[in-house]
């Protein structure tokens, strides 16, 4: 008789682990040789197959990830002879969670609130349509109905304010990219006087 932990683990695979092998093979290959890369697949499975329970696990994905990356770092740390291009490229295989890192939630708000600004500055009927078509999606027509505009003012100010939000943050990476330079550019002036 089949026991049955095996038969919800092996359901767990089917439906949480293996719709994800075709992005861990490709983010694998980045990396290992074509003739390593089916070793570290099947002993990945192995791995999670001989799990006694897999209820405590929250992603499928991220667990196949882990458990990949961790079959590599075994192999390296086997290896007799290991290429430095080998070293610095297992750096490259930063796990890809479901759930992004910290440092990416706290950049992500920051962006948000930086796009937020340029919103708010846009001209005040520009900002109006932007709002309703882009951020609460009602269709080009409902914003016309609900401003009292022609559809064309809507698509135009609705391009005009993307227009706007682009040049914003291209003019601040400019900006920050000049301001980078000029630092350069002083510390190399310091340095060849020996300051």
């Amino acid at each position: 008789m089949e026991n049955p932990n095996r038969l919800k683990i092996m359901n767990w695979v089917g439906s949480d682990v293996l719709p994800h092998e075709a992005d861990v093979r490709a983010w694998l290959r980045r990396t290992l040789n074509p003739r390593d890369l089916e070793d570290v697949i099947q002993e990945a499975y192995c791995r999670i197959s001989s799990l006694a329970d897999v209820s405590h696990i929250r992603s499928g994905r991220a667990y196949l990830f882990t458990t990949a990356r961790a079959v590599v770092l075994e192999r390296l740390r086997r290896a007799r002879i290991v290429s430095i291009e080998t070293v610095t490229e297992i750096d490259a295989l930063d796990i890809v969670h479901d759930e992004p890192s910290p440092e990416r939630i706290a950049a992500g708000r920051r962006e948000l609130a930086r796009v937020k600004r340029l919103i708010e500055a846009l001209p005040e009927r520009c900002r109006k349509i932007f709002e309703l078509r882009k951020i609460h999606g009602l269709s080009q027509c409902e914003v016309a109905h609900e401003m009292g505009v022609p559809e064309y003012t809507v698509e135009n100010d609705v391009a005009k304010g993307l227009r706007l939000i682009l040049k914003a943050i291209a003019d601040g990476e400019e900006t920050a990219e000049r301001a980078w330079s000029s630092l350069e550019q002083n510390e190399r002036t310091r340095d060849s006087r020996g300051d």
